[in-house]
């Protein structure tokens, strides 16, 4: 379906729209059964490039550039979870035991390899150049909130917390992406909107899925942008990912499944996390620093 065939005057409801709405999520199926690979945020991805080019550099700092980028962070762990790699069947659950267990040439040479996919199907993604922006700049925010909420008022994995955190959008990332192979998709970016609000969480926890992720991120993944009571204390994954997907939602609110969070609610729940604010402010500025 071309540009031409969608007149500017349907809106996303229109019956073309819609049409190639459900187009898309037929290409989207049939895509999740192959080898998925996708941009994210460019720059992200472009900093990553670097990172990995530099002969010099040690796994520590690999590791901090790679958890910038959600994708390749999934698909390493799948990796490091593989028959090849886990031979002994024990699942790690974090990016760090994963980069770990791979090591340095494996590592580097594999997420060189999906960032150069990235870049080459980057085109196109200009259009959504803002979207992506906010997107991946929620998805640090999410990560670092869910590393601290873990760390201080649960036993669960900080680290497995944070990555968690990092991926739970990466739905809307893929949607994104896709939209871009669609010319009446691409000129309209609220219609986009319209999608990912609809559709993000299901293909979200389908991609997690295909890409091999373990089941307890997943389910962590599942809903996190349907409001429901504020889980305190946490007690679960998925518990750790509401509330720091909350607390970084400000200006990434349109993804709730068009039910922002009330002002009483929302103060409500940063009075109770107020505490942790700094804390998750100064997680959030070592993880930028790490691959700016």
């Amino acid at each position: 379906m071309t540009a031409q065939q969608i007149s500017h005057e349907d809106d996303k409801t229109g019956d073309a729209l819609k049409a190639q709405r459900f187009q898309m999520l037929a290409d989207i199926a049939k895509e999740l059964a192959g080898e998925v690979v996708f941009p994210t945020h460019f720059d992200a991805v472009m900093r990553l490039r670097k990172v990995l080019h530099d002969p010099e550099v040690s796994l520590r700092s690999i590791t901090a550039a790679i958890a910038g980028e959600p994708l390749i962070s999934a698909k390493l762990l799948h990796l490091a979870n593989s028959v090849a790699f886990n031979p002994g069947g024990v699942e790690v659950v974090d990016l760090q035991a994963a980069v770990t267990r791979l090591g340095m040439n494996v590592v580097r040479s594999s997420a060189l390899s999906i960032v150069m996919t990235q870049l080459l199907r980057a085109k196109g993604m200009a259009a959504f150049a803002g979207l992506t922006q906010t997107l991946w700049d929620h998805s640090i925010r999410t990560a670092a909130g869910a590393r601290v909420i873990a760390r201080r008022l649960t036993r669960i994995n900080p680290e497995e917390a944070m990555l968690a955190g990092l991926i739970h959008d990466l739905g809307a990332f893929y949607m994104l992406y896709r939209a871009t192979q669609y010319d009446g998709l691409r000129e309209r970016p609220d219609s986009v909107k319209h999608l990912i609000i609809e559709w993000h969480e299901s293909i979200g926890v389908s991609l997690l899925n295909a890409l091999g992720l373990p089941e307890e991120i997943v389910r962590a993944t599942e809903e996190h942008d349907r409001l429901r009571a504020n889980p305190y204390p946490p007690r679960t994954l998925a518990d750790v990912v509401y509330i720091a997907n909350m607390l970084a939602g400000g200006h990434f609110e349109w993804t709730m499944q068009g039910h922002p969070m009330s002002a009483p609610d929302r103060e409500a729940l940063e009075a109770t996390y107020a505490e942790l604010q700094p804390e998750i402010d100064t997680q959030l500025a070592e993880m930028r620093e790490s691959f700016a």
